[in-house]
């Protein structure tokens, strides 16, 4: 957990040897670039761990299982570091108004929800075509961002967001299977497939991804509180809602640990590092960075995919890492 003094809710100003401040993200320089990085590893070795874990295509343990630990680790790791700190101190012996926490149900019913359109879109589109399409969740969160705090952003950063959408499609475009989706008379080349209540749902999903992060972010910036204190009522809430939504599915037919392994257990250690350390882009940051971590994670996780499970990088691959590279310079210069 990375802990940075000034809790207040305006950001610091910066000083001399500090990061600049542009774009309403204002930076630590000497624990920004280590954390960003972090983030990025954890984030993109996500997707090749959990392969790494299945067995005949399948994960042998509940998913929900591993969220709610993953929620639970973060509740405690948050509780922890609240005592551990100047923030618990001063809080002793000062009655906390847990009216404060209603605030942070909101993003956490709404990532729920997310979590749910994930399974229920299945139905409606095929895999490839989600992963094409949710890349619109970069316009959605940039508009609600915008709209929702007040951020005016500049043409050019507006021009930096429409490059790393377009990233985000043409590195799902390039990771297509194309043996397995080859046409009945041979032909070869992705074969896309959505319907009408798919697309709904797809935008219900965007939607709630952006407003999501905005609503975090408004609540870790609007209330001058430790920020371990924040996450406590923030993983409250997730423990709780993952913890109804693990028993309204029964675990999947599977014991709450059944199938857990030393690779599992890391992934939860890992996520759980990963959404602390969010916590401080949302409260010291912005959610626009959070679009940024996320997508060079989509580029990470391509090369462990490549070392870990032996998938082939084409050319087109370079397209993507340099549409990234140039919103990122376009958005922060």
């Amino acid at each position: 957990m990375i802990v940075i003094d000034n809790l207040s809710a305006e950001p610091p100003e910066p000083v001399r040897g500090d990061l600049w401040r542009r774009g309403n993200v204002c930076c630590l320089s000497s624990r920004w670039p280590l954390l960003l990085c972090m983030l990025v590893l954890i984030y993109g070795s996500h997707a090749p761990l959990i392969a790494l874990t299945q067995s005949d295509g399948r994960v042998p343990y509940s998913p929900s299982s591993c969220v709610v630990l993953i929620e639970l680790t973060k509740l405690l790791v948050s509780t922890a570091t609240l005592l551990a700190t100047k923030g618990g101190s001063a809080l002793c012996g000062a009655p906390v108004r847990w009216v404060l926490a209603l605030p942070y149900a909101a993003p956490a019913l709404l990532y729920a929800l997310n979590n749910n359109l994930v399974v229920y879109m299945q139905a409606h589109m095929d895999p490839s075509t989600f992963q094409l399409l949710s890349n619109l969740k970069i316009v959605t969160t940039a508009t609600l961002y915008s709209s929702c705090l007040g951020r005016r952003l500049r043409p050019v950063q507006w021009l930096a967001l429409v490059l790393l959408t377009l990233a985000g499609g043409a590195h799902s475009y390039s990771s297509l299977d194309r043996e397995a989706q080859t046409g009945p008379e041979g032909h070869r080349g992705p074969r896309l497939h959505v319907t009408g209540p798919g697309l709904l749902l797809l935008l219900l999903y965007c939607t709630a991804s952006g407003l999501a992060a905005v609503v975090t972010e408004r609540a870790l910036k609007g209330q001058r509180l430790p920020l371990s204190l924040q996450n406590i009522f923030l993983y409250g809430w997730g423990v709780a809602i993952n913890v109804a939504s693990h028993m309204g599915g029964v675990g999947e037919g599977r014991g709450f640990l059944e199938g857990f392994s030393a690779l599992v257990w890391l992934i939860v250690i890992g996520q759980a590092a990963a959404g602390l350390m969010m916590s401080v882009v949302m409260k010291h940051g912005s959610g626009i960075l959070r679009l940024f971590v996320i997508s060079a994670a989509m580029l990470v996780n391509s090369a462990f995919s490549w070392a870990l499970l032996g998938l082939q990088l084409t050319p087109l691959f370079l397209l993507p890492t340099g549409l990234v590279a140039l919103a990122a310079y376009l958005y922060y210069r």
